[in-house]
């Protein structure tokens, strides 16, 4: 699919997950592309204190949606949002994050359904709120942020991303005769507050994998603008995926520690 017309208006992008890290790197790079935005996070201090920088920093107009989106009916806050035909959204990111340090057996069920909710469910219902009015518009565009982990048999958090980059192929093909784009954008270790939110450190991995997420983000978009389904950033990402479409699974699996310490 084509770029966007460049005498169309930015219109509002919806970013889930942008107080930090990529989320925050696709808040600022799309204000300064001029887009209005609606935030969605849990931390509304959080959330109040990047809208007014952004709004400071770029004039655009700054939505503030406290959602915790394990929750459904807080996640239906956001459908609501994003179903809205007084308020189009013309550009949704699903960027919210959610990752366990330890195995599956050693988290609760809770804890790994919570995990589901936010990495599958909330996309899913978050993008079939957005992909109508999207659809009967004829414009529009969703990215997903999925994971390198999509590919390598990391447990159930590759599993939830497997399905996001299953799920974005799909709507991509489906939806692009309609004139709405889906990429999924599937990064590999950033340096960001994610891991340290699981307590794992740097070393965890080698220092070659791990990514900016302000260049991450300024080459997802570049992707985007391309018209692209699938966005890996780096050219070491973009060997190792291409790899472990290769590699057998046994293989695979003895890199499982990485980013676990």
């Amino acid at each position: 699919m084509s770029s966007p017309q460049p005498d169309r208006p930015a219109g509002t992008a919806l970013v889930t997950g942008p107080t930090a890290g990529i989320g925050r790197a696709f808040a600022e790079q799309l204000a300064a592309r001029g887009h209005d935005l609606v935030l969605v996070a849990r931390d509304t201090a959080r959330l109040e204190g990047v809208a007014a920088e952004l709004r400071a920093a770029h004039g655009v107009a700054v939505e503030v949606l406290t959602a915790d989106l394990a929750d459904r009916g807080q996640l239906l806050r956001v459908e609501e949002r994003l179903a809205d035909p007084a308020r189009p959204v013309e550009l949704l990111v699903n960027n919210a994050g959610f990752g366990l340090k330890h195995r599956f057996l050693d988290n609760s069920a809770d804890a790994e359904t919570a995990m589901l909710d936010v990495l599958v469910t909330a996309v899913l219902r978050l993008s079939h709120a957005a992909l109508g009015p999207m659809a009967e518009r004829g414009h529009g565009g969703i990215v997903n942020v999925s994971s390198v982990a999509a590919f390598l048999p990391r447990g159930t958090y590759s599993a939830a991303k497997a399905w996001v980059n299953q799920f974005g192929a799909w709507a991509s093909h489906e939806y692009a005769p309609r004139g709405v784009r889906v990429m999924t954008l599937c990064p590999g270790f950033v340096r960001t507050e994610f891991h340290a939110r699981m307590d794992v450190s740097r070393g965890s991995a080698p220092d070659l994998l791990w990514l900016e997420a302000d260049r991450l983000v300024r080459d997802a978009l570049a992707d985007y603008d391309r018209g692209r389904s699938l966005s890996v950033p780096s050219a070491q990402y973009k060997a190792i995926t291409a790899l472990a479409r290769v590699v057998p699974g046994g293989v695979l699996q003895r890199f499982q520690g990485l980013g676990r310490r």
